[in-house]
């Protein structure tokens, strides 16, 4: 396993690609100088930084929260942070356990958002067994998935527990639809059903009684609503309460288990039901693939699967569920850490808001106000098509088995998720908006600095070589090089005098914006190897 080996720039830099928000010139040396096991023994020591702390301070300071403050905090860390593992993995884990501020409930609570990303940080490096509890009771997801406020069932009202929350835990956040075998094959190789109606039905039941955080003398109130606490400083955040009148004491049965009738809690059920659901041996594979998706490649083989769900299953000391485990075997795989040119099958398309990232990052994105503001403005939800925590539904930007239809893709039987936001559109889209923050404007609050490759203009081919390694982790094909190198010596540099600097430089930077544009505008980079 890779850890202690010699590690290139070009190793380095193609780690950092899959690890992080994007790599940078001292991210590649640092982790060329220690290797990949010393760098996330590193990554895991750092703290979890809040975004609900952050969100706070503005509402402090007078500031009428919004999605775009939780937005600043994002691209804040995403941009600046030293924990980039953490902030990477919780991005991941966002587009799976999904809440979103399509929803409109979830956009008038940037808070309770902002905290609900911070159990998914909290929890990157834990274990998935707690991830799963605060997920469950934290309230933004209550509101997204029924949960808060879900009664128990009344025969005579003709009401049934909500089925939401139940169907997605399984579907989408635990064991999939289908039984599989350890390396995510089918078992079998038939599509055999992991859950039934009665199913869904008896975990509904398992969901009744949870509401807003109200305090240890909330009691039964019969209309349950929040009453002596700010309901933003607190109930947006905190774990959900449950109240024991209105959670279902019927039989309870679920994937092969059996909550008798009146014999428990509304906390001791779930755990029962939470518990059920993490032992399932479905789980290893089934989220271990969805982690190596966002992280590495879009198909990975049954081989590479079944190692991540084998140290999801046991981390070496009998414990099941490590996060760090986990995270170690996606990454330090021989499949991820191999870089095969010729493997059609290997890579995945970057995301829009990860290319972006990789841009800030790669020249030193710095911010006069500390926030980095105006990154992920409004026009970025058209022209990105996607934004932090704004997936369009539960099922996220995209779903994990997408093909694009009539496509080389489908036609070699391969999945390619991202591509379910990108079209002719989108991808020209993304184009303009790089272009557009290449652009130079002195009065945003982000400035990048090119002072390096403004350093190296006079040479396009040293130019190109730095943006290859730090861009594109020096997999830039030689002919795409030397059309680079072409178009930036189509724009002449001026002879040096006394009186012509500012022309000087402005061709300097034209050469820099050119040469960068025509690297991540090119499908070798959009697609990440």
């Amino acid at each position: 396993m890779p850890g202690d080996v010699t590690v290139s720039a070009t190793e380095a830099a193609r780690f950092l690609a899959q690890a992080t928000s994007g790599p940078t010139v001292s991210a590649i040396a640092h982790l060329s100088e220690v290797g990949y096991a010393a760098w996330l023994d590193q990554q895991f020591a750092l703290p979890a930084r809040s975004h609900r702390a952050f969100v706070n301070t503005l509402a402090a300071s007078g500031t009428t929260l919004t999605p775009a403050h939780f937005r600043e905090s994002w691209w804040t860390q995403a941009i600046a942070g030293d924990d980039q593992l953490r902030q990477r993995v919780a991005f991941a884990l966002s587009e799976i356990f999904v809440v979103s501020f399509a929803d409109a409930t979830l956009a008038t609570r940037p808070r309770g958002m902002a905290a609900y990303y911070d159990v998914l940080a909290s929890n990157a490096f834990g274990n998935y067994r707690e991830l799963l509890d605060g997920v469950a009771t934290h309230p933004m997801m209550g509101v997204y998935l029924s949960t808060l406020r879900n009664q128990k069932e009344d025969a005579a009202a003709g009401r049934n527990a909500d089925q939401n929350f139940a169907r997605e835990a399984m579907q989408l956040f635990t064991i999939g639809l289908h039984e599989l075998n350890t390396d995510g094959t089918l078992k079998g190789g038939v599509a055999t059903d992991t859950y039934t109606t009665a199913d869904i039905e008896g975990l509904a039941m398992v969901f009744t009684g949870w509401s807003w955080y109200a305090g240890p003398n909330a009691g039964d109130r019969t209309d349950r609503r929040f009453q002596g606490l700010d309901p933003h400083a607190d109930r947006d955040w905190r774990p959900m309460q449950a109240y024991a009148k209105f959670h279902s004491t019927s039989e309870k049965t679920f994937l092969g288990t059996t909550i008798p009738a009146g014999s428990s809690s509304a906390e001791a059920d779930m755990k029962v039901a939470l518990d059920r659901l993490f032992n399932h041996p479905n789980v290893g594979p089934f989220f271990g693939r969805q982690l190596i998706q966002r992280l590495v490649t879009s198909n990975p083989s049954p081989a590479y699967v079944g190692r991540v769900a084998s140290a999801f299953n046991n981390n070496g000391a009998g414990v099941r569920g490590d996060m760090k485990a986990v995270v170690r075997a996606v990454l330090l795989d021989p499949e991820a850490r191999t870089w095969q040119p010729t493997a059609a099958t290997f890579g995945k398309p970057r995301e829009p808001v990860l290319r972006l990232a990789h841009f800030m990052r790669a020249f030193n994105a710095q911010s006069t106000s500390g926030r980095y503001i105006g990154i992920d403005a409004g026009e970025a939800a058209s022209m990105l098509h996607q934004q932090p925590l704004n997936a369009p539904s539960v099922f996220n930007f995209f779903r994990p088995n997408y093909t694009p239809p009539n496509s080389d893709v489908a036609g070699a039987g391969l999945v390619a998720p991202e591509w379910q936001i990108a079209n002719e559109v989108s991808l020209a889209n993304y184009a303009n908006y790089i272009r557009a923050w290449l652009t130079p404007l002195s009065t945003r609050d982000v400035q990048q600095d090119y002072a390096a490759e403004m350093a190296l203009a006079h040479d396009p081919g040293a130019l190109v070589d730095r943006l290859n390694l730090v861009l594109m982790s020096g997999q830039m094909t030689a002919a795409h090089r030397q059309l680079i190198i072409g178009a930036v010596h189509g724009r002449t540099l001026p002879a040096a005098t006394d009186t012509n600097a500012a022309q000087v430089k402005a061709a300097r930077r034209d050469r820099v914006c050119i040469a960068i544009l025509l690297t991540m505008a090119s499908p070798d980079y959009v697609v990440q190897k």
